[in-house]
């Protein structure tokens, strides 16, 4: 069994950067990556895919590496940069080890691998938010081929014919535009969802969002209300140089808007009520958005510097329809856009377990002491998840694992 100070598993972009500011600090740790360097972007996204945001706010811990800090990376891009980012520092990286088992052992840990164990002080769970394709209980009853979005690669790779994506989300609506733009016929089921343009009154929106403190917004900020039910992913497209992509945008294109998929019933696929209200709702809260940069910009003394507000139309609601033949209508595929969940089956550590799979956590510190999580929704801020915000928690957590270095080497002293 090999001793380490720290493990960490996962060599996304939240393993690596805690390992950039561990390494800085001299603090001894390793990273174990399942397969290879960011691998969920490389075999669980799709090819056209480009980050959502622009790369002014993706940066990573003492990054320097030059980019035009206004442009979006693609998939592809965005997996060699975390390939270089690695090699910038030396990351002590394990590739290609899974992690079987994480158990306490004594004051630490056990962290069982395939490639052999490890007995740690720390251990930080940095795999991801949610990492478990989800689809509803009656997939198996679909008469048509089926694929999670985690799974879907191209409109190629799909049987000729119609598509139903469900699911609108940013998955949803990026898979439904590339399919309807290579010429497919594409239903969409909706059901709660958000709306958001790419640029508004000359910025990028999230350049806005970070001007108001959206980004920097801690769980805490938030109503009581919307602890308990998480706000809809923002739909932003990162293609061909950042483009507004929603609802509206789609029936442009020809695909046709459902409600909320319920199950299927023979070669029929059945659905809710129409998304009448749920898109009513996304317009509301965008406008409300919206007025508030106004409102901002209104308060600036630069604010003659800016253009006009922007009329933003309501998107059209579509006529109803309850059910699909999917047969009839040429419909050869589905694809299932519905997210993720959260599940760590090889944490052997039930003090930590929360109801919803997840780890229960402060700010990135269980309950255990030297068990820490990373790169999770709500860390501390609203993008603790993503790219760009991990960072700070990283540096957090780097400072109370360095903490006890002082500690460790008294022990070993003694």
């Amino acid at each position: 069994m090999r001793l380490i100070d720290t493990v960490i598993i996962g060599g996304g972009q939240a393993g690596l950067a805690l390992s950039r500011l561990l390494t800085k600090a001299g603090h001894d740790h390793v990273v174990l990556e399942r397969g290879r360097v960011g691998e969920r972007w490389r075999s669980e996204r799709w090819d056209s895919l480009a980050l959502l945001t622009p790369n002014w706010a993706n940066r990573l811990p003492h990054d320097d590496a030059p980019v035009d800090p206004d442009a979006y990376t693609s998939r592809s891009d965005f997996v060699a940069t975390l390939e270089r980012y690695a090699r910038s520092f030396g990351a002590p990286l394990r590739e290609r080890t899974t992690v079987t088992a994480v158990a306490r052992a004594g004051t630490g840990f056990r962290v069982g691998t395939d490639r052999g164990d490890w007995a740690a002080d720390n251990v930080v769970v940095a795999t991801g938010d949610c990492a478990v394709p989800v689809v509803p209980w009656f997939a198996t009853s679909a008469p048509v081929e089926q694929v999670h979005a985690s799974r879907y690669r191209s409109p190629a790779t799909l049987a000729p014919g119609g598509v139903l994506v469900v699911g609108a989300g940013p998955s949803g609506h990026q898979i439904a535009d590339e399919l309807a733009r290579a010429g497919r016929s594409v239903v969409l089921a909706v059901g709660r969802h958000a709306r958001i343009v790419r640029r508004y009154r000359g910025r990028d929106i999230w350049a806005w969002l970070d001007e108001l403190g959206e980004l920097s917004r801690s769980f805490e900020d938030l109503p009581a209300h919307a602890r308990h039910r998480p706000r809809p992913a923002l739909p932003l497209d990162g293609r061909e140089g950042g483009r507004t992509i929603d609802l509206g945008v789609l029936a442009d294109a020809g695909v046709r808007l459902a409600g909320r998929l319920e199950g299927f019933a023979g070669g029929h696929a059945l659905f809710g009520p129409g998304p009448g209200a749920d898109i009513a709702d996304a317009d509301a809260r965008l406008a409300r958005l919206l007025a508030r940069i106004d409102e901002h910009i209104a308060a600036r003394p630069d604010r003659d510097a800016f253009p006009p507000a922007e009329r933003v139309s309501a998107t059209p609601a579509p006529s109803p329809f309850p059910a699909l033949d999917l047969p009839a209508a040429g419909v050869s595929a589905i694809v299932w856009a519905t997210g993720y969940r959260r599940h760590f089956p090889w944490l052997r550590i039930p003090d930590v377990a929360g109801d919803d799979g997840g780890i229960v956590h402060d700010r990135g510190r269980t309950a255990v002491p030297g068990l820490y999580v990373l790169g999770m929704r709500w860390q501390s801020r609203m993008t603790s998840h993503q790219i760009g915000g991990v960072g700070p928690d990283a540096a957090v957590l780097a400072a109370h694992i360095t903490a006890g270095d002082g500690r460790r080497a008294l022990r070993i002293a003694a």
